[in-house]
Protein backbone atom coordinates (compact mmCIF):
# COMPACT_ATOMS: atom_id res chain seq x y z
CA UNK A 1 0.00 0.00 0.00
CA UNK A 2 1.69 3.54 -1.17
CA UNK A 3 1.52 6.33 1.58
CA UNK A 4 0.28 9.29 1.83
CA UNK A 5 3.19 11.72 -0.24
CA UNK A 6 4.90 14.93 1.96
CA UNK A 7 4.63 18.40 -0.20
CA UNK A 8 7.92 18.79 -1.68
CA UNK A 9 9.67 22.33 -0.02
CA UNK A 10 11.62 24.94 -2.05
CA UNK A 11 13.61 22.59 -4.59
CA UNK A 12 17.67 23.51 -3.70
CA UNK A 13 19.00 19.98 -4.91
CA UNK A 14 18.47 18.22 -8.25
CA UNK A 15 20.19 14.47 -7.19
CA UNK A 16 21.16 12.29 -9.73
CA UNK A 17 21.27 8.75 -8.80
CA UNK A 18 21.75 5.19 -10.49
CA UNK A 19 19.55 1.75 -10.19
CA UNK A 20 22.35 -0.17 -9.71
CA UNK A 21 21.67 -2.56 -12.03
CA UNK A 22 23.86 -4.48 -14.68
CA UNK A 23 24.17 -2.06 -17.91
CA UNK A 24 23.51 -5.50 -19.62
CA UNK A 25 20.12 -6.68 -17.79
CA UNK A 26 16.88 -4.12 -18.30
CA UNK A 27 15.38 -2.96 -15.82
CA UNK A 28 11.64 -1.64 -16.55
CA UNK A 29 9.57 1.19 -14.92
CA UNK A 30 7.66 -1.21 -12.57
CA UNK A 31 10.36 -2.79 -11.21
CA UNK A 32 12.06 0.32 -10.55
CA UNK A 33 8.47 1.64 -8.99
CA UNK A 34 8.16 -1.50 -7.03
CA UNK A 35 11.38 -1.67 -5.39
CA UNK A 36 10.43 2.13 -3.85
CA UNK A 37 7.03 0.99 -2.84
CA UNK A 38 8.64 -2.42 -1.19
CA UNK A 39 11.25 -0.37 0.33
CA UNK A 40 9.67 2.99 1.30
CA UNK A 41 6.26 2.59 0.51
CA UNK A 42 6.48 4.64 -2.51
CA UNK A 43 8.13 5.24 -5.58
CA UNK A 44 11.52 6.67 -4.73
CA UNK A 45 12.29 9.36 -7.70
CA UNK A 46 10.91 12.03 -9.63
CA UNK A 47 12.10 10.90 -12.94
CA UNK A 48 13.52 7.76 -14.85
CA UNK A 49 16.10 8.13 -17.55
CA UNK A 50 16.42 4.85 -19.81
CA UNK A 51 19.46 3.47 -21.92
CA UNK A 52 17.73 4.56 -24.91
CA UNK A 53 17.13 8.25 -23.52
CA UNK A 54 13.76 7.86 -22.91
CA UNK A 55 12.80 10.30 -19.78
CA UNK A 56 10.00 9.03 -17.69
CA UNK A 57 8.30 11.15 -15.08
CA UNK A 58 7.59 9.51 -11.85
CA UNK A 59 6.37 11.47 -9.28
CA UNK A 60 4.92 14.66 -9.33
CA UNK A 61 7.35 18.20 -8.68
CA UNK A 62 5.14 19.14 -5.85
CA UNK A 63 6.08 15.78 -3.69
CA UNK A 64 9.09 14.26 -1.97
CA UNK A 65 10.85 11.18 -3.46
CA UNK A 66 12.48 8.76 -1.39
CA UNK A 67 16.23 8.77 -2.47
CA UNK A 68 18.20 11.03 -0.36
CA UNK A 69 18.01 10.81 3.02
CA UNK A 70 17.86 14.16 5.10
CA UNK A 71 17.44 15.81 1.36
CA UNK A 72 13.68 14.50 0.09
CA UNK A 73 12.24 17.48 1.42
CA UNK A 74 14.66 20.07 -0.48
CA UNK A 75 15.19 17.54 -4.13
CA UNK A 76 14.44 15.72 -6.69
CA UNK A 77 15.40 12.70 -7.39
CA UNK A 78 16.83 11.76 -11.14
CA UNK A 79 17.83 8.06 -11.51
CA UNK A 80 19.29 6.51 -14.85
CA UNK A 81 19.15 2.80 -15.69
CA UNK A 82 22.20 1.40 -15.01
CA UNK A 83 25.45 1.76 -12.83
CA UNK A 84 27.10 -1.65 -12.63
CA UNK A 85 29.32 -3.13 -15.04
CA UNK A 86 28.69 -6.92 -16.59
CA UNK A 87 30.06 -8.01 -13.37
CA UNK A 88 28.43 -6.24 -11.31
CA UNK A 89 30.82 -3.83 -10.42
CA UNK A 90 29.87 -0.09 -9.96
CA UNK A 91 30.98 1.82 -12.93
CA UNK A 92 29.45 4.68 -14.88
CA UNK A 93 27.43 2.96 -17.70
CA UNK A 94 25.73 5.86 -19.28
CA UNK A 95 24.77 5.65 -22.55
CA UNK A 96 25.28 8.12 -25.33
CA UNK A 97 21.36 8.99 -25.42
CA UNK A 98 21.20 8.61 -21.11
CA UNK A 99 23.94 11.58 -21.54
CA UNK A 100 22.20 13.58 -23.75
CA UNK A 101 18.94 12.96 -21.88
CA UNK A 102 20.04 13.66 -18.59
CA UNK A 103 21.70 16.94 -19.31
CA UNK A 104 18.44 18.39 -21.28
CA UNK A 105 16.42 17.12 -18.30
CA UNK A 106 18.47 19.03 -15.80
CA UNK A 107 19.01 22.26 -17.83
CA UNK A 108 15.30 22.40 -18.22
CA UNK A 109 15.33 21.49 -14.26
CA UNK A 110 18.11 24.28 -13.49
CA UNK A 111 15.77 26.84 -15.45
CA UNK A 112 12.64 25.71 -13.67
CA UNK A 113 14.67 26.15 -10.13
CA UNK A 114 17.58 28.44 -10.91
CA UNK A 115 19.08 28.10 -7.24
CA UNK A 116 19.19 24.62 -7.31
CA UNK A 117 22.59 22.66 -7.44
CA UNK A 118 23.23 19.67 -9.24
CA UNK A 119 24.92 16.59 -7.67
CA UNK A 120 25.35 13.05 -7.18
CA UNK A 121 23.96 10.94 -4.07
CA UNK A 122 27.59 10.09 -4.00
CA UNK A 123 28.68 13.86 -3.35
CA UNK A 124 25.88 14.66 -0.34
CA UNK A 125 27.35 14.22 2.95
CA UNK A 126 27.70 10.67 4.86
CA UNK A 127 26.69 9.00 1.81
CA UNK A 128 29.02 6.07 1.11
CA UNK A 129 28.21 4.92 -2.24
CA UNK A 130 28.85 5.04 -5.42
CA UNK A 131 26.26 6.26 -6.81
CA UNK A 132 25.69 7.63 -9.58
CA UNK A 133 28.98 6.46 -10.15
CA UNK A 134 30.11 9.47 -11.98
CA UNK A 135 30.18 13.57 -10.62
CA UNK A 136 27.21 15.24 -11.62
CA UNK A 137 28.41 18.73 -9.78
CA UNK A 138 31.32 18.95 -12.47
CA UNK A 139 29.81 17.75 -15.43
CA UNK A 140 26.76 19.58 -14.82
CA UNK A 141 29.21 22.44 -13.64
CA UNK A 142 27.66 25.04 -16.68
CA UNK A 143 24.36 24.62 -15.35
CA UNK A 144 25.25 25.03 -11.48
CA UNK A 145 23.31 28.09 -10.01
CA UNK A 146 25.87 31.35 -10.30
Amino acid sequence: MTKELKPLKKVSLLVVHCTATKCNRPFSVENLIACGEAKFGQCSYHYYVRRDGEIIPLLSEMVQGVHARHYNHCSLGIVYEGGLNEKGKAIDTRTEAQKHALYELLKDLTEEYPSARIVGHCELPHVAKACPCYLPSREYAALQPK
